[in-house]
């Protein structure tokens, strides 16, 4: 890990009000995985945001909104994280969200396909257009006209949105990770 953690006790006057926000997020909405260490630091993508507040205030202010007040039905939103974790390789990411995935109701089988980097044959129809939108933008290039219309009759033309900016935060969340060389926790 390039960075080391910060324990409550040494944040400067911009890291304090930027943890407490974190913390408080993070102990009602990501639960189930590691993500603050004994001492109060935060782990994950959020220590190195909290490195530099000027950047990743505004990070995690659109983890929030993209998190918190989601139009997507949540094994929807896992798939199209999993499709993206998968891409980068960001063991972090990979680890968190395997355990969301399964809290929300993926089964293993499914979950352990994904991270292989390949389509599941039993994706809901719901679960198989999150994918392909997701594998289509971490593919690069324009997703296809088709891709997109698929979206909007499935979710609707504000969520398949949504979907699309969780997949490109989730691009983020993985750049950071492997930027930071960030762990996965013991």
């Amino acid at each position: 890990m390039r960075l080391p953690l910060i324990p409550p006790a040494r944040l400067d006057a911009t890291q304090t009000p930027l943890h407490a926000d974190m913390r408080s997020g993070i102990e009602k909405n990501f639960r189930g995985f590691a993500t603050i260490a004994p001492d109060g630091a935060l782990m994950g993508p959020w220590n190195p945001w909290l490195h530099w507040p000027r950047i990743g205030g505004p990070i995690w202010e659109l983890t929030k909104t993209l998190s918190f007040e989601t139009r997507l039905p949540r094994p929807v939103r896992e798939v199209a994280i999993l499709v993206t974790g998968a891409k980068f390789r960001a063991a972090y990411e990979i680890y968190a969200h395997v355990i969301a995935a399964e809290q929300r109701g993926l089964p293993d089988a499914k979950i352990a396909t994904i991270v292989a980097g390949q389509r599941p044959a039993d994706l809901t129809r719901e679960e198989a257009v999150a994918y392909d939108i997701a594998a289509a933008l971490v593919a690069g290039g324009v997703l296809p006209e088709l891709t997109w219309k698929q979206g909007v009759e499935v979710f609707g033309q504000d969520a398949a949105a949504e979907l699309v900016y969780l997949v490109g935060l989730y691009c983020l969340v993985s750049v950071t990770l492997n930027g930071f060389d960030v762990p996965v926790p013991e």
